[in-house]
Formats: C-alpha cells, structure tokens, sequence
C-alpha cells in the first residue's frame, strides 16, 4: 500500500504534469485517439443516461468537455478534478454554460455528503488516482441509492492480434506524436502508457467495483477492448428496510394464531367444566338430599333398617372428607349420573349418593 507522503508527492506530480498539458489536452487526445475519443464520450453520455433536473457528478473531468455533454442533455454536473491548471481552462472554456461547475477534489477524499448526486462518472481517470479503490468507494458513498456509476478506462484488448500492436504504438508512436503538438507533453504521455499498461484488465476492474459496492456491475469493450464502459449501481437501501421488517410482521400474527387457537380451547373446557360442576351438581345436592329422604321411609318400614341409616352418616362423612380423591372422578360424573337413577337396591344408592356428595364437595371449593 502507497505510504501517504509518498501519495501526497505522487499526486502532486501528476497535477503539475496535466497542469502542463491543459492547454492542448483535448487536442492531442483527438489526434492520438484518431477522433475515437469522441465516440468514446457519446457511449460514456449514454450510459450515464443524464436528463433534466438531475446532479451528476463528473471526476478527472479536466477541461469540461465531457462535463459539457452531459450537460447538453439538462443535467447539472459538478466538474471535479485534483489539477488546478485544467480546471481553470475548463472555467474559461465553459464561462456562459450555467449547468456546469468546477470544483477541486480529491476523489479518494470527495467532499460532497453522502447521496448528493444522481450519478458520477469517471473518463481515463482512475488509473491515475493514487488508490482506486477508495475513488470507487466514495463515489459509491455521494451518489444516491438506485444511482448509477460509469467509468470509462483504457484496458486490456482480449484479441492477442490487437494487443500487440496497440503496446507498440503506446510505447514508441503515442509519446512522440504528444511531444511533436506540445513539447511539455511527451513525458506526460509516456507515463501514461506506462499507467495503461499497469491498469489491471476488464474482469479484474468489474471485481473492485462489486467490493466496493455496488451491485448490477457490466462491462463492454468499444474499439476492440482499447477502452472498456464500466457500469454499476448504488444498492436500494430504502426497499430493504421494509423487505427486512415484514418477517417480523409476519412472525407476530403467526404467534398470535396459536395463542388465539389455545384461549378458545382453553375456554371451552373451562366453560364446559363449570358448567358441568355447576348443573350436575346442584342437581346432585337434590338428588342426593332427596336419597337420604327416601331412605327416613325406606328405615321406617322395617326395624332392621334403623341401624343401617345410623351406618350411612357414618359412611357421608368419609364422603365429605375425601375432597382430594372427588377431582380424579371429574370424568366419572356422567357415570355416575345414570347409575343413581337406574338401581334402586338400598346398599348401591347410598355408594352412589357418597359418591355423588364426593365429587359436588369439592367443586365450590373450586371454582373461586
């Protein structure tokens, strides 16, 4: 990684070096491009699709002249760059165009705040940013969510038969042609041929974008892959919030269908429970109350029964002592409905009123 002094000198260099250029830039990039340059710019101004009312932001935009297309479409583009000679001859040039501003910046360090614009782009700039990546990050951090990035950017050709001469002409034919239109220049161009040849290919650049951040990343080669279009986009943050809260949404009414199932099953059981304990028991009081009655008589017709009433008190208070035991029967209270009312022996009826006296003991203490 680049020590930050040595950042610091290295652009620096660069700056006064293109400061140098300026003022025959665009010149020399018509003649050493053949006029390809400016196709390059029409495929660059429709990626970035500009219309009326929108903010792009244009890095390593030198003199304007890119500035100065997108412009042409509406757009109000703010022209950055880190070399104070070209921004002063884009000021010059462009003095009456309203839509166009020049600002210094350094693209690793861009002091825009974040989601400022609706797009950014960079042409044949990047490679001469000290760290790219950080360029690429902050672009990704001043331009809205949903914008769109393109940079433009010499690259690699895939056809071996292109690559070969392409790094002849940059090495030997590009500095002499540059130094012939303006002698400062010869130099310049010869660093950057080297800064080309460095420049890591299409594939390579499509990664540093994804790591940076951005998503729906493509790329397409213009004149044989010389130059390649790199586009990405901003990921929607704003969609995502909501895409991440319905789950939870979702979660609430699914725990609370369960918890509505359990209340009305609980309740019907305790409905029916009280019920049951209700009716069945103080038709039970009766009803046992009433078999004691009809044993008074039942004791009355014969003497021998007057010892077996003085046994059935005996035989209630058990009855009535047995609280704990009356609960496990709950389920037994039909089965014991019937069998006061079909037997009418004297012994089965007074185990069935105990029985009965058991179970109704118990259910008041209960229900509170």
């Amino acid at each position: 990684m680049t020590r930050p002094d040595t950042a610091t000198k290295h652009a620096a260099d660069v700056s006064a070096m293109f400061d140098e250029v300026s003022p025959r830039y665009d010149l020399i990039n018509d003649v050493l491009t053949v006029g390809n340059d400016r196709l390059w710019r029409v495929a660059t101004t429709k990626a970035i699709a500009p219309r009326k009312g929108m903010r792009v932001l244009d890095l390593a935009a030198g003199t304007g002249t890119s500035s100065a297309a997108i412009a042409a479409h509406g757009a109000h583009v703010v022209a950055a760059d880190f070399s104070e000679g070209m921004l002063a001859e884009g000021r010059r040039r462009h003095a009456g165009n309203d839509l166009i501003e020049f600002q210094w910046a350094d693209a690793t360090q861009l002091p825009f705040a974040d989601d400022e614009f609706d797009a950014a782009t960079i042409s044949y700039g990047l490679r001469n940013v000290n760290d790219p990546k950080a360029a690429l990050r902050e672009m990704r951090r001043v331009v809205k969510p949903g914008g769109r990035v393109v940079i433009a950017e010499f690259s690699t050709p895939p056809a071996a038969v292109v690559r070969g001469p392409y790094a002849f002409y940059g090495r030997h034919v590009l500095p002499r042609i540059a130094g012939a239109i303006n002698r400062d220049a010869a130099a310049a161009y010869r660093y950057l041929n080297e800064s080309i040849e460095a420049w890591p290919d299409q594939g390579e650049l499509a990664a540093w974008m994804r790591e940076a951040g951005f998503e729906r990343v493509a790329y397409r080669n213009l004149t044989f892959g010389i130059v390649a279009l790199h586009r990405g986009f901003v990921p929607r943050e704003a969609p995502k919030r909501p895409a991440a809260a319905k789950p939870a949404a979702a979660k609430k009414p699914a725990a609370a269908k369960p918890a509505a199932a359990k209340k009305p099953a609980a309740a019907k059981p305790a409905a029916a429970k009280v019920a049951a304990a209700a009716k069945p028991d103080p038709a039970a009081k009766p009803d046992a109350a009433a078999k004691p009655a009809a044993a008074k008589p039942a004791a009355a017709k014969s003497a021998a029964a007057k010892p077996t009433a003085a046994k059935k008190p005996a035989a209630a208070k058990p009855a009535a002592a047995k609280p704990a035991a009356a609960k496990k029967p709950a389920a037994a209270k039909p089965a014991a409905a019937p069998k006061p009312a079909a037997p009418k022996p004297a012994a089965p009826q007074p185990q069935a009123s105990t029985e009965a006296a058991g179970e109704t003991a118990p259910r008041p203490g209960d229900t509170p």
